[in-house]
């Protein structure tokens, strides 16, 4: 017999000042209702994560979930796909913007080709 885990308990978390898999969210702690911010996402702040064929950051994705909201939306994702082919690399960090009507959380996930799931996430207040 065979043993599936539910996704949830493969998914790895921790501190990224000492987890270079950890996505760092980097966004305002209050916004102003229905105005534009920016959310930066990135990989290896405090400690370099590998940016090589053998070991990369695959995938980053965002997710905003309102207070009171059930599901969280998706507002972001993003792809890196060099790896040192022709000798470029792509570094694992996106940036976008987004409007909130509520406050809420920020989600962040990345997928390590070798280390697997990781995940993040942080408060986000109204003015």
């Amino acid at each position: 017999m065979i043993i599936i885990n539910p996704l949830s308990q493969l998914i790895q978390s921790g501190d990224w000042k000492g987890e270079k898999h950890v996505p760092v969210i980097h966004c305002p702690d209050k916004v102003k209702p229905d105005t534009s911010f920016e959310i930066k996402v990135s990989i290896g702040d405090a400690v370099p994560h590998p940016n090589t064929f053998e070991h990369h950051i695959v995938w980053i994705k965002v997710f905003f979930q309102p207070e009171g909201s059930k599901f969280p939306a998706e507002v972001a994702s993003f792809r890196f796909s060099a790896h040192g082919e022709g000798e470029t690399f792509t570094d694992p960090v996106g940036l976008t913007q987004i409007k909130v009507k509520k406050s809420g959380s920020i989600y962040a996930m990345a997928y390590c080709n070798i280390h697997g799931l990781w995940e993040n996430s942080r408060q986000i207040g109204l003015e």
